[in-house]
């Protein structure tokens, strides 16, 4: 990880350098704004994670990740950009995971049909695994982070071959739509029956149709140079509908789904860095739906017996004293409640901020039975967990320590505690 912190400071410098040398006579203070746009979209660029070059972005997400089935997980993956076509694009990536011996990859390519609108039809096919339980929205923006905490820990995946065909397009300045068609196998890595309609399924053919809606009210447009830059505003809104049909290309089951998410920032003072956040989540699946494709509540602790052997690296979201696989829901809702104080000025080099979190999950589960192989609890008793974070203490490392309370409270008191390692860096 420092090696690759190393790397990308050695090439912002390089970039930093070469841009204080105009390539062509002018105005001074125009020379020095396309710079700024220069060095902007580059770090934003490497922000997204992406490393550009001249027609292709190289992914720096599939370079190297670590997770407790495929060990070490290492490949190569990236994308065209508007210097290749601003008409069509492709991306994909192939990866090998040292542990199961086996090499997953994507392939993908899409066509614009209107810039105005921003609409676009995209295909793919994918050959990967998935976390087990976990959700995800179509239009979410990408999220790129040097070193991925959950990731570390999770041991409970599924396989999946996904065919798919999507339409991106926006319907308003606030409003972001994307509908996706796809087929996809699925097959489970850990002993997995799921009992319905008196038949056992160990694997299952999933199609699907899927509309996701991002809609940003608060959202501020401004204008730097040629590019115009869109502003995070707040409150924003997220809805997701899934559908799978039985019969349909194969399709196993009938069931519905329905994800929404809202983010609140409420800022402080002027800087920005002193502001409080919350996260409101919420799902709902009926009809037949197997485990793979229910909820879990983003736990992140490692099942293991005392602090010293639990203590890793604090996610982002996700809740910090509750165990892996330990709860699964068909609906539930999460609450995250983050306040930021403002960073302690003790140098120029150390300001670590320190952040008071509180979690809150409700869930539950019809059909049990139908889930065979695997043991979990509900969330119908309510979860609650308080903690801490003293962030960026040194090279963007910090402390987290956090403690489940309430309806399921552990007899030890050691059981309820963890203790972690945050890591947060800004570009």
């Amino acid at each position: 990880m420092q090696k690759y912190c190393a790397f990308l400071f050695f090439i912002a410098c390089i970039w930093s350098a070469q841009s204080q040398i105009p390539a062509k006579t002018g105005d001074t203070l125009t020379v020095v704004e396309q710079d700024s746009l220069k060095k902007s979209k580059f770090f934003k660029q490497i922000g997204n994670g992406f490393f550009p070059t001249q027609y292709i972005d190289i992914d720096l997400r599939y370079l190297f990740k670590f997770n407790q089935y495929e060990g070490v997980r290492t490949g190569l993956g990236g994308r065209t950009n508007e210097n290749f076509s601003d008409k069509y694009r492709m991306n994909g990536y192939v990866v090998y995971g040292f542990k199961d011996h086996n090499f997953k990859y994507s392939m993908a390519g899409g066509f614009r049909l209107s810039k105005k609108s921003e609409t676009w039809v995209n295909l793919s096919y994918t050959d990967d695994l998935q976390e087990t339980g976990s959700s995800n929205f179509l239009t979410d923006k990408r999220f790129f982070s040097f070193f991925e905490p959950r990731l570390l820990n999770i041991d409970r995946f599924h396989h999946h071959i996904t065919k798919a065909i999507s339409l991106e397009h926006r319907i308003t300045p606030y409003l972001l739509s994307e509908t996706q068609l796809s087929r996809s196998n699925v097959t489970t890595t850990y002993n997995y029956t799921f009992l319905v309609d008196d038949t056992a399924y160990t694997e299952f053919r999933m199609s699907r149709a899927q509309l996701s809606l991002q809609w940003n009210p608060f959202n501020t447009f401004e204008t730097i140079g040629d590019v115009e830059v869109e502003k995070e505003g707040f409150p924003n809104f997220t809805l997701q509908m899934t559908k799978t049909f039985k019969d349909v290309l194969g399709g196993d089951f009938n069931s519905f789904k329905a994800d929404f998410r809202t983010i609140y920032k409420l800022n402080h003072n002027v800087e920005g860095d002193n502001f409080t956040e919350a996260t409101l989540t919420g799902g709902l699946a009926t009809g037949k739906t197997p485990l793979t494709h229910l909820y879990h509540a983003y736990p992140n602790n490692i099942n293991k017996q005392t602090i010293l052997q639990r203590f890793s690296v604090a996610g982002i979201n996700s809740f910090e004293t509750m165990y892996f696989n330990e709860f699964f829901s068909d609906r539930f809702a999460t609450l995250q409640l983050k306040h930021y104080l403002k960073p302690f000025n003790i140098s120029k080099r150390m300001q670590p901020q320190m952040v008071l979190i509180s979690r809150y999950a409700l869930g539950n589960m019809h059909h049990i039975e139908r889930h065979q192989g695997v043991t979990f609890g509900t969330l119908n008793k309510g979860f609650s967990e308080a903690g801490l974070e003293l962030n960026k203490i040194l090279f963007g490392f910090g402390l987290s320590f956090a403690y489940r309370y309430g309806g399921y409270h552990l007899p030890e008191f050691a059981d309820n505690v963890a203790a972690k390692f945050t890591f947060n860096i800004t570009l």
